[in-house]
């Protein structure tokens, strides 16, 4: 029963890592950029929330409606005045960028919110359920979160292969050139995926807060860069293998903290990570490409 829990526990956790990487794997697919500040938008997107419900007093629905709204709106900023003029740029200069922007969203959280880790009251009202008389309970956010995740991912999916904006997304991943010879707007195309992806990461935001109460300006750091990884081991580029990898990672790093060692689980999923990399390079769905010299 201990092994049941410990795993739902897990696709719980790995289902927030999936939303999470989600938002990396379309960047990268479609911009071919690292947005390492993607773990930044989460914790504010959290703070707009905790805004929203406890100065303002409103519904935890409303709270979360206003994050998904302000934080599509940041992303959209954040793509257009620090990643936009550096498109033709070398890649290191996005990346010192990328983490430029993180400390950035990091700072105006410490000089707005402070410090102190508040307490975040959770958007979930699901009750828990009682399995195997009583021996099994599966919480409210957990169930909330693993089913929101599937619909998520479905949905993106869907969006991205058969929409025609998403079909113009994927034209830009291919070849950027030839698409906007083709009259694709690159630019509002790239936009786009940012806005997706922020919007994502709001919700994550709220899903991540409500199964751990903990909220700073430093939330979002750690659960961006495991959330990165899970894109890396499900094939970075993939949305199903985002969710993938974010779901075994969430699952190996349970159950490492569970059977293992609660303080050696971090060490687990980037020494699983490094293996499963040196097996297969492209991660779990990823596709190789040959470039032409």
């Amino acid at each position: 029963m201990k092994f049941l829990s410990q795993l739902i526990s897990g696709i719980s956790l790995g289902s927030i890592y999936s939303l999470i990487a989600l938002g990396y794997t379309m960047v990268y697919g479609i911009a071919k950029m690292l947005n390492f500040a993607h773990g930044d938008v989460i914790m504010i997107g959290a703070f707009v929330i905790y805004t929203a419900c406890v100065t303002a007093d409103l519904p935890p629905v409303i709270g979360v409606l206003i994050a998904i709204v302000f934080c599509t709106v940041l992303g959209m900023t954040i793509e257009r005045f620090a990643y936009k003029p550096l498109r033709q740029a070398a890649s290191l200069a996005v990346l010192i960028t990328a983490i430029g922007v993180s400390y950035f969203l990091q700072n105006m959280a410490l000089l707005i919110f402070g410090s102190d880790t508040k307490q975040f009251s959770s958007v979930v009202s699901v009750k828990p359920l009682r399995l195997a008389g009583g021996n099994l309970i599966i919480s409210g956010e957990t169930i909330v979160t693993i089913i929101v995740s599937v619909i998520i991912m479905v949905c993106l999916y869907l969006f991205v292969n058969k929409s025609k904006p998403g079909k113009a997304m994927l034209a830009v991943s291919e070849d950027k050139g030839a698409a906007q010879l083709m009259g694709i707007n690159v630019n509002a195309m790239i936009a786009l995926t940012f806005a997706i992806g922020s919007g994502l990461a709001a919700v994550a935001g709220a899903l991540l807060c409500s199964a751990y109460p903990a909220l700073s300006p430093y939330t979002g750091a750690m659960p961006g860069i495991k959330a990165f990884v899970a894109a890396v081991f499900g094939g970075i580029g993939s949305i199903p293998g985002a969710m993938i990898g974010g779901i075994l990672l969430g699952v190996i790093e349970n159950l490492s903290k569970g059977y293992i060692s609660s303080q050696l689980s971090d060490a687990i999923v980037f020494a699983v990570l490094i293996i499963v990399l040196l097996v297969k390079p492209t991660g779990i769905m990823g596709k190789k490409l040959n470039e032409k010299v």
